[in-house]
């Protein structure tokens, strides 16, 4: 080989040939698993609940990856030379990624496309030590149901009549929260000695699997005897309180027996203080509804009549307007003879029809002559009730009257006969608010399509502003394949929005009343150009918030004209 020499003085390339170490293996060993851990989570649960829900995948993936470079760079590039400062990187990035991820349920959970059922919950229950396995019996028992006095009812041993019972009523109840009701019912089928059980789902009943008579008293004796009820009472009214729970699931459900005609009845409202539970903005006024319901609640003085059906969330709304009032500055006050919910600051007073003591109207005149600022009386199941509270100083008082009507002239009317006296019951009236319920479109599911003219016209709409309306799926297409949408699980709705018509009613429309002239009051509500409960709900259905067949639904007229004053009151734990 030819070696040169090399001249004096000339620099010298020196090249080392000693290894060097950029990252440690052990702190690889610390990154990875975290790291590997929050990319699964990412990549199997996440991105298949998004697709499942047609939440926006893209978008969310996205977000993924750049707050998993960010926790990356966090770890290995933390600006801290000395050996503590990897350490805190490492925590940084197991903080960031932890984050993320409940922020990413919290956000994902709030979509009105995923169903309160199939939110995702962290439950730890999966990683109690299997030195505590529950007994055999246990395994089959998916619920803990507890009396109000947070006892749990024991698990009968397996292969006893007693858990075969237990089973029968927890298939019940799963069955029930697997199709999202709200409540069940368990009565008489009418024929051959058979019971038939009942879902509530949206407002729509749906009907359940049938059992013998026998069956149906031993189950229905089952709840009682969870809720502390008297099983030997057949023939009263029995309300009482349990707690499910389910995993982390927790509900409370209230059950209410009573004998009837046909025999036995049972009803389990799931969750009876959250389905009346709302803020205002959240009961589906529109804007212009708002306004005119504040206005109402500001004047604070007058007869403001409540109305829906049966079943028509005019619980709701009635605890509602009782929270919109300051109970800390104002003397509030309810009479109620089924209390679903505690407003904050309230004085509930609630009226147990097999009791001794006064009448209801009697116990409306009672806390009358106390001068509340606002009342609340939840139902007017006699002519004494209306008449005592036409005897509340209108100037002083506002009393909230809530009725079975389905709209704000039926409300006005029914008050009118059930006191009695047109003039009487004129003077008193400040203001009408009427709802009835729809069901909301399942957001994931929904079909759009375009409206014919005739279809337009018929229902007054404008053909050049509406180029589009929907209506409702029930499946959808997974991997190509149509499958029973997972959301609503075919029925192409979720949930429930009210539609309203509310109207300040001044000394013009009082007139009209008192002359029981029907037709002009009509006109002079129209004047107000307030939006009426035909045009809320048609309003609705433009912007994709229902469909057309609802909207025909709660416009078709009532078989017959409803007559408040003559109904019983709402059953015990049934929201009116």
């Amino acid at each position: 080989m030819l070696e040169l020499p090399i001249p004096a003085g000339l620099p010298t390339l020196a090249v080392n040939t000693d290894p060097v170490v950029l990252v440690s293996w052990w702190k690889a060993l610390l990154i990875l698993p975290p790291l590997v851990a929050w990319l699964w989570i990412v990549s199997t649960v996440f991105d298949k609940f998004c697709a499942r829900f047609f939440l926006p995948r893209e978008k969310w993936n996205l977000v993924h990856l750049l707050v998993g470079l960010l926790a990356l760079g966090v770890a290995v590039s933390f600006p801290v030379q000395a050996p503590w400062g990897f350490f805190v990187g490492w925590a940084i990035m197991v903080a960031v990624l932890t984050g993320h991820v409940f922020l990413f349920m919290a956000i994902a959970n709030k979509d009105e496309r995923v169903p309160a059922e199939k939110r995702m919950k962290v439950d730890f229950s999966a990683l109690r030590s299997k030195d505590h396995k529950p007994k055999q019996a246990a395994k089959a028992s998916e619920l803990v149901i507890r009396n109000m006095d947070k006892q749990a009812l024991p698990i009968p041993e397996k292969e006893t009549p007693e858990f075969a019972l237990r089973v029968a009523a927890e298939g019940l109840y799963l069955k029930a929260l697997e199709g999202r009701a709200s409540q069940i019912d368990v009565g008489s089928a009418g024929k051959d000695q058979t019971y038939a059980a009942a879902f509530l789902v949206d407002g729509v009943r749906v009907p359940g699997p049938t059992m013998p008579a026998g069956d149906a008293f031993k189950l229905i004796d089952f709840w009682k005897a969870a809720a502390r009820l008297d099983v030997n009472d057949r023939r009263r009214r029995l309300t009482g309180d349990v707690t499910v729970e389910r995993g982390a699931d927790k509900k409370k459900v209230r059950v209410t027996a009573l004998g009837t005609q046909g025999g036995m009845r049972l009803t389990l409202l799931l969750d009876p203080e959250g389905q009346v539970r709302f803020k205002p903005t959240d009961l589906g006024l529109l804007d212009a509804q708002q306004a005119e319901l504040t206005k109402l609640v500001q004047e604070g003085h007058g007869v403001v009549l409540t109305a829906a059906p049966a079943d028509g969330g005019r619980t709701s709304t009635f605890y509602t307007l009782l929270k919109l009032h300051d109970a800390y500055t104002q003397n509030v006050q309810s009479v109620e003879l089924d209390v679903q919910d505690v407003p904050e600051g309230v004085r509930q007073n609630r009226w147990d029809p097999q009791a001794e003591g006064p009448e209801f109207g009697t116990l409306v005149r009672s806390i009358i002559r106390r001068d509340p600022d606002v009342l609340g009386v939840a139902e007017l199941p006699d002519q004494q009730t209306a008449k005592e509270i036409c005897k509340a100083e209108p100037e002083r008082t506002r009393v909230y009257a809530s009725l079975r009507a389905g709209s704000a002239l039926e409300a006005i009317e029914a008050w009118v006969r059930t006191v009695g006296a047109p003039a009487e019951a004129a003077r008193v009236l400040h203001g009408a608010v009427a709802q009835k319920l729809v069901r909301k479109l399942c957001q994931n599911c929904r079909i759009p399509y375009q409206p014919a003219p005739d279809l337009l016209k018929r229902l007054g709409l404008p053909p050049e502003k509406v180029k589009q309306l929907f209506k409702k799926g029930g499946q959808v297409l997974i991997k190509n394949k149509p499958e029973t949408c997972p959301a609503c699980q075919g029925t192409g709705y979720i949930g429930q929005t009210a539609c309203f018509e509310v109207y300040p009613l001044g000394q013009a429309e009082r007139d009209l009343i008192a002359k029981q002239d029907w037709a002009g009051l009509k006109s002079e509500l129209r004047k107000k150009q307030l939006p009426s409960m035909s045009q809320a709900a048609l309003k609705k259905a433009v912007d994709g918030t229902t469909s057309v067949e609802e909207v025909s639904r709660i416009s078709a007229p009532a078989e017959a004209p409803p007559r408040p004053a003559a109904q019983p009151a709402a059953p015990a734990g049934k929201p009116a």
